[in-house]
């Protein structure tokens, strides 16, 4: 397995400045990256040899001129004139030292007046992680990393808390439990798995036909039951069990969910006014999904929407408001309780403040075994584990516009629910989109869909973006943690924005465009890039002599291939970050390489959509 020590593209959220990292949109708003304080000889020779040609051409000496050059060429506003002063040499190379020379266009302002589902948006997966998706640490830290650099859509995986140990740190640490400073690998003292422990803590036991319709009948009365449900508590401590958040069955440590709820509070809106999306996965008891309810309330007052703008509609018939409605809001997405008869389990402030009672934990067994998946070992006669836990209704109502369902389709009766959202995994995105292309792009119009990585991405790698987008899913999460192709396509979408960017037109619910073929023009493009010169280039941190060092530019374009738009099967699935159209400059031995304007060219490139089409 890669580790994160060894892996160069992966590591711990950075948090000096977070904003200056790029990925997520915000580095290229960042003034003090776009500024140099000094040009090398280098290339204030090859800036002499472009100012003299500009000029002859626009008579730089003049007003007009410079104007007509800032304009036409340059493509920025006339005002920048001020900077050049009188069009001479000197003041010439101090506008290539300031931020008004950015090679990247400014963003235009996002327009808000199109509901929801009418954007892409900047999305993270296991935020919690700051490394591999197997032994890395949890932490806040991620969570502030993320949401800097201008993430609005943060996940967050909540398991039950333990019960509060008066035995010895390292069996806490074996058993997960908080405040302990570790976790153990492998195996405790006892030499029992986790799944083993697991099991006996909770008593996942082989159980007989009556058990099972005993503890069938336990539940549901306890469902159908009047009493609301009590918290969680430990007896062995004042202190209540909290939910944690982790990556299940993995070695990966935990935090509290508490502590993500304070972090997302305080750095929500930091850089950005538009809606964050906090996407729940939920793996707890009841007990615990109540004091989710409780915490997020505590911590997010004011900005949690947790009733339809419409105080009259459901979440099921509500429609989606448009992106100015929700401003500086945070809207959660959890799964639709479907209880048949839901139990009462609105948070009650004097109930958690009560004494400590025995603990009572009703339903853990069947959060324990909520991550199996379908190629897990059943032995004869036995069923499937069961599935992860039913929502209670009040965190179920905390999902008023991003209510998540299993998806059964796109013909299923909740893709028509206006607030419905559906979350694939990548490979079953592309299998959908194999077998029903027309029919995903129009549900995507008007509803939510949300891809992620698929299971065996352990390194944390990153599917490819651009596909899904051009598929018109709103929400392609990524692993923010690992620096690669796909989070470098994820800056290039909301490089200067505020996390929002608005679909092309075709792309939109008051479009009646069919497919994603129509939905947008096709060019085919000639391109060419010249390279001067670079200077300063910092070293890699395996190398210390400038003279083993060996730069180049490799340059990519990511292109809707004709597979995507014509309903044909996509080579490799789409997980290749790699682009379609590939080109690098010569290597050079130094941290100050002479290009000598070599050009890059792609010539004859079809099927190029503007507004979705990448350069690497």
């Amino acid at each position: 397995m890669t580790t994160a020590a060894k892996d160069e593209k992966l590591g711990a959220p950075k948090l000096d400045k977070p904003q200056l990292q790029a990925g997520g949109g915000t580095a290229s708003v960042t003034s003090r990256h776009q500024i140099t304080d000094a040009l090398s000889p280098l290339l204030v020779q090859h800036l002499r040899q472009e100012y003299d040609v500009l000029v002859k051409k626009y008579q730089l000496g003049t007003k007009e001129g410079l104007s007509r050059w800032l304009t036409e060429e340059q493509q920025c506003s006339a005002q920048d004139a001020e900077l050049l002063a009188d069009g001479s040499f000197s003041h010439f190379a101090n506008y290539f030292l300031s931020g008004a020379a950015n090679v990247m266009k400014p963003a235009q302002p996002v327009d808000e007046s199109y509901p929801l589902s009418n954007y892409f948006i900047s999305s993270s997966h296991n935020t919690y992680l700051t490394g591999n998706q197997l032994s890395s640490e949890s932490s806040v830290d991620a969570y502030k990393n993320v949401l800097l650099r201008g993430c609005r859509c943060v996940e967050i995986d909540v398991w039950d808390g333990e019960e509060l140990s008066d035995s010895s740190s390292d069996e806490e640490a074996a058993l997960g439990n908080p405040g302990a400073s570790a976790r153990k690998e492998g195996k405790s003292k006892s030499g029992l798995g986790i799944r083993k422990r697991l099991e006996l803590k909770f008593g996942r036991r082989r159980a007989s036909s009556e058990e099972k319709a005993k503890e069938k009948e336990t539940t549901s009365a306890a469902q159908d039951s009047d009493k609301p449900i009590q918290p969680w508590r430990s007896t062995s401590s004042t202190m209540r069990a909290e939910p944690r958040v982790l990556h299940g069955y993995t070695l990966t440590k935990e935090m509290s969910f508490r502590a993500v709820c304070a972090a997302i509070r305080d750095y929500a809106f930091t850089v950005s006014s538009l809606p964050l999306i906090v996407s729940l996965e939920v793996h707890t008891c009841p007990e615990q999904q109540e004091i989710m309810v409780e915490l997020m309330n505590e911590y997010w007052k004011g900005m949690l929407v947790d009733l339809p703008l419409d105080p009259s509609q459901t979440s099921e018939q509500a429609s989606l408001p448009t992106l100015k409605d929700l401003e500086n809001k945070i809207l959660v997405k959890v799964k639709r309780a479907s209880h048949a008869k839901p139990a009462k389990v609105e948070a009650n402030l004097s109930t958690l403040q009560a004494p400590a009672e025995p603990l009572k934990h009703t339903t853990s067994a069947v959060s324990v075994a909520s991550s199996a998946t379908s190629s897990d070992e059943v032995p004869e006669g036995e069923k499937k584990p069961a599935p992860k836990p039913k929502v209670i209704e009040a965190l179920s109502k905390l999902g008023v516009y991003f209510g998540s369902y299993h998806f059964k389709g796109l013909d299923a009766p909740e893709s028509s629910i206006p607030t419905h959202v559906y979350s694939l995994s990548e490979k079953a995105l592309m299998e959908v989109h194999e077998t029903n292309p027309s029919g995903l792009f129009r549900h995507n119009k008007h509803f939510f869909m949300r891809a992620y990585p698929k299971g065996l991405r352990l390194n944390s790698s990153n599917l490819n973006p651009s596909v899904f987008w051009r598929a018109g899913v709103q929400i392609v999460a990524l692993n923010w943690q690992r620096w690669d192709g796909g989070m470098m396509q994820n800056e290039a979408m909301f490089a200067g924005t505020p996390g929002w960017v608005l679909k092309p037109e075709g792309y939109r619910s008051t479009s009646q465009e069919a497919n994603q073929k129509a939905a947008i023009p096709h060019h085919n493009l000639d391109l060419g890039i010249e390279f001067l010169a670079a200077q300063d280039i910092p070293l890699p941190p395996e190398e210390d002599d400038p003279k083993d060092f060996k730069p180049f530019i490799k340059v990519e374009l990511h292109v809707e291939k004709h597979e995507e738009r014509n309903a044909e099967p996509i080579p490799g699935n789409g997980k290749s970050q790699k682009g379609e159209y590939k080109k690098k400059t010569r290597t050079y031995r130094t941290t100050h390489p002479d290009f000598g304007r070599e050009i890059v060219k792609f010539e004859g490139v079809q099927g190029v959509t503007e507004e979705l089409t990448f350069v690497r």
